[in-house]
């Protein structure tokens, strides 16, 4: 059962915001529910047992490795530590597609840059620059997002009609958009 816990761990680490759901880790495991259930008790007993920053929660069936609320003020600290340092090439090409998008999914995200943007689109959130705009109408509701005020004020903008126009078909990189 030990080996099942740290599988687990690795499970929920790589997975991150999505969590798992108890029948994902039944099929992938290929263990029983009430198993699956055990297993869950356990690593939340570990990560609650010891001094760590991060914890194992349930919710609505679907499992997650998440930081603990004492953590929390020192991540915002950090994220804005690094606000002030250049955005990285792919945080351009997401802020870009929000900006002229908006709102948009994470999906109809990923499908123009063709790259998973999980992770890019909590740090874009972390930083205030994007931020939850309600949800869509489509299957499962996922989340709109669009620009902030601090994407406008960061980027000198009085309003996302500053913003380079594009023409029908044209393919404007990042660079070209926040020079």
């Amino acid at each position: 059962m030990t080996q099942w816990l740290s599988i687990l761990e690795g499970l929920l680490f790589v997975i991150g915001d999505e969590g798992l759901t108890i029948e994902q880790i039944k099929k992938t495991l290929d263990i029983e529910e009430v198993e699956v259930l055990e297993l869950i008790d356990q690593l939340k007993a570990r990560y609650e047992s010891q001094d760590r920053g991060l914890q194992v929660v349930l919710f609505a069936g679907v499992c997650k490795l998440v930081t603990k609320e004492h953590v929390h003020p020192y991540i915002s600290q950090l994220l804005s530590y690094q606000k002030t340092r250049s955005l990285s090439q792919s945080a351009l090409e997401t802020l870009a597609i929000i900006a002229y998008k908006q709102p948009i999914t994470r999906v109809e995200i990923e499908e123009i840059r063709g790259v998973s943007c999980d992770v890019m689109l909590r740090k874009l959130q972390a930083l205030d620059l994007i931020r939850d705009a309600g949800r869509s109408d489509a299957i499962g509701r996922p989340i709109l997002y669009e620009v902030t005020q601090d994407f406008l004020d960061t980027f000198e903008l009085m309003s996302l009609n500053e913003l380079p126009q594009l023409d029908v078909g044209e393919h404007l990189s990042s660079d070209q958009l926040f020079e």
